[in-house]
């Protein structure tokens, strides 16, 4: 007891010192002083002011629904049970919190109109100073795994009812743990964007509509029988169910809550839907037809898709898989029938913040609107949203619904008119679409260059891998000896790539301690992928679905892959075409001429590549300085390894050749590895790595990028192919080689092409194509001659006989004329 006592008066006093002198974490979370630190660092640096929990607070959870509700509690923090919590988000938004049995704090998350890190600050006295500083990541509802939110069983039901046949009771579920209350209400909220589009009145607004249930008990389902909303509600298309305790009022904002996925209330629309939806969903599409007619054209803007399925999971630095339409998920495309696997641009477009979706079936073609209901589309609104959030178009998930999923509703699966939609989705094919270009590093380490070169080097520091000083981008990696059982190898392997892109965050991803796993860091503080696997952060986006993989993608389109293998990082670094002729670094030049790639920065070439020395003397020209290191240097040994001393190691020295000894005892294994293209590099790391993993990482690695580059190859499009009109087309593939048959209806002729090849220079083969009703002519012409044959005939005979007739009747007269005579 005395020694705890002691300890206790120990931290008091040097709490009291470190204030006396101004060094407190209160208002310095992030900062620095010379006798401690209140940086994110500063803990495993030992080195933190002694109030730094005090004031820089975590929480947990970290992340919860955009719709808000989520209880979080903030960690290793005690309150007095007198604290009157008020929790502070975005600066802006006030929520109620409370002091547990427990002497914990907690915090309710708010409603937002924004996903990713938001400001936290947290008061203890009611509002009065908010001294406690955080963060809370808001999280885009579809991509909100299916445990935190509540759930509607057969969700088609909810969104069809009333249609013909689709009616009864509807049913969700959700976890009662996320709702502390044994009685809760069951209320619905809808949303809305009012004001003129593309204004500053554009406006989106969530509200509370009415209660379903008050008072039912927190069973963890709820059933009703849903009915046309009253009271002008049922003009209210979109919406959310909430389930929160009955202890609060009706509608009351920013109180624990589980929510349903925002979704189309049919099953509350108005009784002349129900009477006759088909009906009324056309007149809903014609009025979305005419709104559309009036608002800007943003298809102009948005990227074209890739021209294969190959090609759009490969070009991860511009799209990401759509979680509505996943093949590793069973290709469950709902909106998308006939498609395999969708995805979607990363980035919005830049003025109208639209976005891009591309489809593909199981052969790996796209799938275009003009050919099949499932084909890609475009969206005005990208269902992510996009910074800086908060106004239509930019709602992450609200916006998109509200201008191009409802109007999917209206015109093709609440009515089949389909081709109002499409006339302002439709699908934009891949003639135009350019393959991004693709560098790697990997073993320990060896480089392949955007333009094909492949060299090792083994320098032992902190070195540039692509600088863009067009895009603002930097890419740097670090690497440090290898260490077999205790023994340091003449051998590197990069350990750590950081990045950034003009004003973004620094994103560093390294191999944690143990070398079994990835650790990323945002802006020097580490970053937990434990709830959420994509992170939108300022300037950039982080996708980690598993501790060995994490991928960073740019707004410039560039992308940085990275895997761990065997203990070593695998670095694929995408960069579109607008870097061309902007790269430098050890990455090489992006121009397409592989003689130019190994360049120093002050302009030299390197000529001779078969000489180890000289591209070993290549790769230390490009260690960073101080001042340009993108690095974090979080440990005593991080510090006196790279920060303190030259990046790179002049006395490090590494083997430059493979070592051919027949008394090596890794030689037959070496040789049972390493085979065909890029088996020297797998030689080395097994003969000099000492590492037979290690070597058949390094030949995945290799065959990986050499994949990589073959399905980011160039596909040539000739573009869509229409039937002719009154016939049909056998093939909806259009890129080069393929065949199109084209035919027509019965009664019609085809005049043109029956066949069309889709050729190298993207044109079609043949003549164009068209079905017309068969001609007559001919028979016209025969019974025209034959006509006027006979006409001629009987004129002819009917003179003749005229003829005979008077040279019979002259005979006669003069007959007679002689016997008078």
């Amino acid at each position: 007891m005395m020694e705890r006592s002691t300890a206790v008066i120990f931290v008091l006093l040097v709490l009291c010192i470190c204030r006396t002198l101004g060094q407190t974490c209160e208002g310095h979370c992030g900062g620095k002083f010379d006798s401690c630190s209140c940086h994110s660092t500063c803990t495993s640096l030992e080195h933190c002011c002694a109030d730094y929990k005090e004031y820089c607070v975590e929480v947990f959870p970290y992340s919860g629904s955009i719709l808000g509700g989520t209880d979080f509690i903030v960690l290793e923090l005690s309150f007095n049970k007198s604290s009157e919590i008020i929790c502070r988000f975005n600066h802006n938004i006030n929520t109620v919190g409370y002091v547990d049995e427990n002497s914990r704090g907690h915090c309710i998350s708010p409603l937002l109109y924004e996903t990713g890190w938001v400001p936290l600050h947290i008061s203890s006295d009611n509002g009065t100073t908010f001294n406690r500083v955080g963060a809370w990541f808001s999280v885009h509802t579809g991509k909100l795994d299916a445990k935190f939110k509540a759930t509607m069983v057969n969700s088609t039901k909810w969104q069809y009812y009333g249609t013909p046949d689709v009616g009864g009771t509807l049913e969700m579920k959700w976890n009662t743990s996320l709702v502390s209350a044994e009685r809760v209400n069951i209320e619905l909220w809808g949303y809305i964007e009012t004001g003129k589009p593309y204004t500053d009145n554009w406006q989106g607004e969530w509200k509370y509509l009415y209660s379903l249930a008050k008072h039912q008990p927190n069973s963890g389902s709820f059933s009703f029988l849903p009915k046309p909303a009253e009271n002008g509600f049922s003009s209210w298309e979109l919406g959310s169910v909430r389930i929160s305790p009955s202890t609060y009022p009706d509608g009351m904002w920013n109180v624990q809550a589980a929510w349903t996925e925002d979704h189309a209330l049919a099953w509350h629309l108005e009784e002349k839907f129900r009477k006759n939806s088909t009906v009324w969903a056309l007149d809903k599409c014609l009025a979305w037809d005419q709104l559309e007619n009036q608002l800007p054209n943003f298809l102009s803007e948005i990227v074209d898709c890739p021209c294969t399925l190959a090609q759009a999971r490969a070009d991860t630095g511009r799209f990401h898989t759509d979680y509505g339409c996943d093949m590793e998920k069973g290709s469950v495309c709902t909106y998308h029938p006939g498609s395999v696997h969708c995805v979607r641009a990363i980035q919005a477009s830049p003025r109208y913040a639209a976005g891009q979706q591309c489809c593909y079936d199981s052969t790996g073609a796209q799938v275009l609107t003009a050919d099949s209901i499932g084909g890609s589309t475009p969206d005005r609104a990208h269902d992510w949203g996009s910074p800086p959030y908060n106004k239509p178009p930019r709602v992450p998930g609200q916006s998109h619904w509200v201008y191009d999923v409802l109007s999917f509703y209206y015109c093709c699966l609440w009515s089949d008119n389909c081709h109002y939609y499409f006339k302002h989705r439709p699908s934009s094919d891949c003639r135009r679409y350019q393959s991004p270009s693709s560098a790697v590093v990997f073993g320990d380490p060896h480089f392949i260059t955007f333009d094909g070169v492949n060299y090792s080097f083994n320098g032992n520091g902190e070195y540039t891998l692509v600088t863009s000083a067009k895009k603002q981008l930097t890419i740097q990696g670090r690497t440090e000896p290898l260490n077999i059982l205790g023994t340091t190898i003449k051998a590197t392997k990069l350990t750590a790539v950081a990045m950034k892109e003009t004003t973004s965050d620094v994103i560093e991803v390294r191999l944690v301690s143990g070398h079994n796993g990835l650790e990323v860091l945002q802006n020097q503080k580490t970053l937990s992928f434990s709830e959420q696997s994509w992170m939108d952060l300022h300037g950039v986006f982080v996708f980690s679905p598993a501790s060995t993989n994490v991928s960073v993608m740019f707004p410039s389109g560039a992308g940085v892959e990275v895997r761990l293998r065997e203990g070593t990082m695998t670095t694929t670094v995408l960069l579109p075409e607008e870097f061309k002729d902007s790269t430098l670094g050890l990455l090489g030049k992006m121009n397409g001429d592989a003689k130019d790639d190994l360049t120093l920065n002050n302009g030299q070439l390197v000529l001779n590549l078969t000489n180890p020395e000289e591209v070993f003397n290549f790769g230390a020209g490009w260690a960073i300085s101080n001042s340009s290191a993108l690095f974090t240097y979080d440990s005593k040994y991080l510090l006196d390894t790279y920060y303190y001393v030259p990046r790179h190691d002049h006395t490090f020295v590494p083997v430059f050749s493979v070592p051919e000894s027949p008394d090596d005892p890794l030689t037959n294994q070496a040789s049972e590895i390493c085979s065909g293209e890029g088996s020297q590099f797998c030689r080395y790391d097994v003969l000099v790595g000492r590492s037979p993993s290690m070597g058949n990482a390094t030949k995945v690695s290799f065959q990986s990028h050499i994949s990589l580059v073959e399905d980011l190859k160039r596909v040539i499009s000739c573009g869509w192919l229409s039937p002719p009109t009154n016939g049909k087309k056998e093939g909806t593939t259009y890129v080069q080689g393929a065949k199109v048959q084209l035919s027509c209806n019965d009664g019609y002729t085809l005049e043109g092409s029956a066949e069309r090849i889709c050729q190298e220079n993207g044109q079609w083969s043949g003549d164009d194509s068209n079905c017309v009703v068969p001609s007559n002519v001919a028979g016209i012409l025969a019974g025209s001659v034959i006509g006027a044959v006979a006409l001629i005939v009987i004129i002819t005979t009917l003179i003749l006989h005229s003829r005979k007739q008077k040279r019979k009747d002259a005979r006669s007269e003069e007959a007679m004329t002689s016997e008078a005579l």
